[in-house]
């Protein structure tokens, strides 16, 4: 009662639309795709990709859009409940973790308002895929790859979309297109380490001339100064014989571990663009917004990792592109978004639909139309849990950290190590490759930000925030 009077009262220029100004809604998620990964950021000589390009030119590219919590099942569950993960509970990649099966889930929101709904692709969520009560998408497939699906599981994505789009609609719909890759780029790197490992979505061939490969990360190595407890969590992560064998690879190994995660990118850009011209084909393309995001980033060998988890740019700043032909401004906004706490704001605004007041995020959908805001925020708050370590002297490390970015500056603090906190300025630094906590010339900004938490904390809830600033001076020596 309380979300549908708060909707009374506040009023909207989207609410009450009629199921005829409904617009359709796709929502596109790649896996594991940093923000820049496109042609239309980094340029084509290295990568192409045609149709976010595409996308981008013909919508809104957000370029400082964050992961609510740089790891899949975490990242998920925050996008498609529109809440922070410490509200979901999920903060690692186990489907018994967390308390969120009470929360309303996207799906339930568009069938509630008169939408068909569709999820195809990648899941890795806690519900149970087969029981729309639970997540409201009437048509549910987890495409994968055996011997009943020997093709690539994002082609079966495809398949399955371009199928639903050329369905007779009698309502609007959403539609959601979850792709696994690039994240094959897992298995790539435990290739490049010698192991034997299948590349679910499709083979890439074989690596170019080292003359034709893309450059190494000149952030490649260790941030200067980084926190302690990174630094254990690096040795953590890079055992031998773990999910990230990389400790040993030379610049070589991570220019091609690049190229590969290009290609892989070039596969579910091509895969996209199936969807796309089914849209089209159908006429369909000025009555439905697009919106497209990954769930996190990848590394790629930035400061020595691969993979995600930590608040590195490469792992927690994803592309996010809102495309409504002829309806959004194209360009470029700064504006700080945060992925799992504004996509479902926007989409809700976009159908009509109100947004109940427990939600945290941003409606996205001015900025996207070129309306003007009066006011945004400061700040965006990231959330990890580093528990994917394997075990070093015996026992295996754990971390929990909170990220604050405002405008200028990246604030990390962390639950472990005699150095906790880290603060970058973003501006001059963009590569992240000094930690300034120490330095005195920003204590002021580092109370600051440190202020930005324990506000966030105290309003969100989010004990942790707390209890992080609190052991903040605490020593502990790390083995």
């Amino acid at each position: 009662m309380r979300s549908f009077l708060a909707c009374a009262v506040l009023g909207s220029l989207s609410v009450n639309l009629s199921a005829a100004e409904k617009p359709n809604i796709i929502f596109i998620m790649t896996d594991q795709q940093f923000a820049d990964a496109m042609s239309c950021r980094m340029g084509n000589r290295y990568i192409n990709t045609p149709v976010m390009d595409r996308l981008a030119s013909q919508g809104r590219l957000f370029s400082r859009a964050y992961s609510p919590n740089p790891l899949s099942m975490p990242a998920r569950s925050s996008i498609f409940t529109g809440r922070y993960t410490h509200t979901t509970g999920v903060q690692a990649n186990d489907a018994g973790s967390g308390g969120w099966k009470g929360l309303t889930v996207m799906g339930t929101y568009f069938r509630n308002a008169g939408y068909e709904t569709a999820y195809f692709g990648k899941w890795h969520l806690q519900y149970d895929k087969s029981n729309p009560g639970s997540h409201g998408f009437s048509e549910l497939r987890e495409p994968t790859r055996g011997k009943s699906e020997p093709s690539s599981p994002d082609t079966r994505v495809s398949e399955l979309a371009v199928r639903f789009i050329h369905q007779k609609h009698d309502k609007p719909f959403l539609l959601v297109a979850s792709y696994l890759n690039p994240h094959n780029i897992c298995e790539y790197a435990r290739r490049l380490s010698g192991r034997s490992q299948i590349l679910t979505c499709g083979e890439i061939g074989d690596p170019p001339s080292s003359g034709q490969l893309p450059p190494p990360p000149f952030n490649l190595g260790p941030q200067l100064n980084e926190p302690d407890g990174m630094t254990l969590m690096r040795r953590g992560y890079q055992v031998e014989g773990g999910l990230f064998p990389v400790s040993r690879f030379d610049n070589n190994t991570w220019s091609v571990q690049r190229w590969g995660y290009y290609r892989m990118i070039e596969m579910v850009d091509a895969e996209i663009g199936k969807v796309m011209k089914a849209l089209q084909s159908a006429g369909l393309e000025e009555n439905t917004v697009i919106v497209f995001t990954s769930d996190h980033g990848e590394c790629a060998g930035a400061h020595g990792w691969n993979q995600k988890t930590v608040f590195y740019e490469e792992s927690v700043r994803v592309p996010l592109i809102i495309s409504w032909k002829g309806k959004t401004v194209p360009g470029t906004s700064v504006n700080l978004v945060n992925t799992g706490t504004d996509i479902l704001p926007t989409m809700l605004e976009f159908a009509g639909i109100c947004k109940p007041v427990e939600l945290p995020g941003l409606s996205l959908m001015k900025l996207s139309m070129g309306m003007k805001v009066n006011k945004w925020r400061t700040h965006v708050i990231s959330e990890n849990q580093l528990s994917q370590a394997g075990e070093i002297d015996g026992s295996v490390p754990f971390m929990e950290g909170r990220m604050v970015r405002s405008e200028r500056f990246k604030y990390c603090i962390y639950s472990q190590g005699s150095s906790r906190e880290s603060l970058t300025d973003m501006e001059n630094d963009p590569g992240e490759t000094r930690n300034l906590a120490d330095d005195p010339a920003y204590k002021s900004t580092l109370v600051e930000h440190r202020e930005l938490l324990r506000k966030f904390g105290v309003e969100n809830r989010d004990t942790l925030a707390e209890k992080l600033l609190s052991i903040r001076r605490n020593k502990q020596i790390l083995n």
